[in-house]
């Protein structure tokens, strides 16, 4: 049968690989206008070339949505990471709770760290981290599944480094407003000793794990620029992460105005992860992933779902479908 002409593709189906191609395969044409099978026989002596090479370059597009579609991803879109945030699971069985969300598919847990003093409420400190370390593997690749992604929600971001690391902790995240100690205008503290955002970062860094830095519904994006264009790359965070809640409590309503920030920023910097984290649920995710979010942060959406693996899948969803990827 005549080849179809272009936009029209004809796909051609091949045993699985040509290394374990049968002595005799068959590749199989579906005519798109006459819908019927032509099937052509092919050995090993000719896989490698069963059809004329002109064939051969319709079969790479299955269907000319597809083809388009293929052009249309964002090559430079960060993956999509859904991080559940563990203050919402149940803490009467902690550690298999955070193991059995990471089971249904979630990629990191979101361990918020509170101190009583940077925000009124109290969480937990290493020690639990470490326990619940025992329950979740560590990553095996730098931003894999199982990150402790530990939001450090503490007037003195800098004492905690070492504990956190210790504890298991992947990804440390400071909010500047916290980095700068009392010894920050004191000139008879070393500059070196001093803490200061770009200090704290490097400083994480230093301790094997990635930086994050956090804003404050009230903080403005412009801080992070400078941080960002570093030349320094030990001094450069990792992840930027925008509160669109007040930070202390899980429960709270997203905060939309906060969406600029993250467009500003996805503008800025295509390929840098950045979190949103705050009254995310299956119908507000939509806003942070065309913002340009591709971590999503959800604490009561996920572990107060009837099913929570359902809930994952609509979050990452949502950020694959701005990126062009599903």
């Amino acid at each position: 049968h005549s080849l179809p002409q272009l936009p029209v593709a004809c796909p051609i189906v091949y045993p699985p690989t040509l290394s374990q191609t049968p002595k005799s395969g068959a590749a199989v044409c579906l005519c798109p206008r006459t819908k019927t099978r032509h099937t052509r026989n092919t050995t090993r002596t000719h896989a490698h070339l069963p059809f004329p090479p002109s064939f051969t370059l319709y079969s790479l597009f299955f269907t000319t949505n597809q083809f388009l579609a293929f052009f249309a991803v964002d090559k430079m879109a960060p993956k999509a990471i859904v991080a559940p945030s563990i203050l919402a699971a149940d803490f009467g069985h902690f550690g298999h709770a955070c193991s059995k969300t990471i089971e249904q598919g979630a990629d990191w847990l979101h361990v918020d760290i509170m101190d009583g003093h940077f925000v009124p409420n109290i969480s937990w400190g290493p020690g639990v981290v470490a326990k619940i370390r025992g329950h979740v593997e560590k990553p095996i690749e730098t931003w894999g599944k199982g990150t402790f992604d530990c939001h450090m929600m503490v007037s003195e971001p800098k004492k905690w480094v070492k504990g956190m690391k210790d504890a298991g902790a992947d990804l440390y995240c400071f909010h500047y407003e916290a980095a700068f100690s009392s010894d920050s205008d004191n000139p008879e503290v070393q500059s070196d000793e001093k803490t200061n955002p770009r200090a704290l970062i490097r400083f994480i860094h230093e301790q094997g794990m990635l930086a994050g830095v956090a804003l404050k519904p009230a903080t403005s994006v412009d801080v992070v620029w400078e941080l960002l264009e570093s030349e320094d790359a030990l001094e450069r965070p990792d992840m930027i992460l925008i509160m669109t809640v007040e930070p202390g409590f899980g429960g709270q309503k997203f905060m939309a105005s906060e969406l600029p920030k993250v467009q500003a920023l996805r503008k800025k910097y295509p390929e840098l992860n950045i979190e949103v984290d705050g009254g995310l649920t299956g119908s507000t995710v939509h806003q942070a992933a065309d913002a340009g979010a591709n971590v999503i942060v959800a604490g009561s959406a996920v572990f107060g779902a009837q099913d929570p693996a359902a809930v994952i899948s609509i979050l990452r969803e949502a950020v694959e479908k701005k990126n062009g990827k599903l």
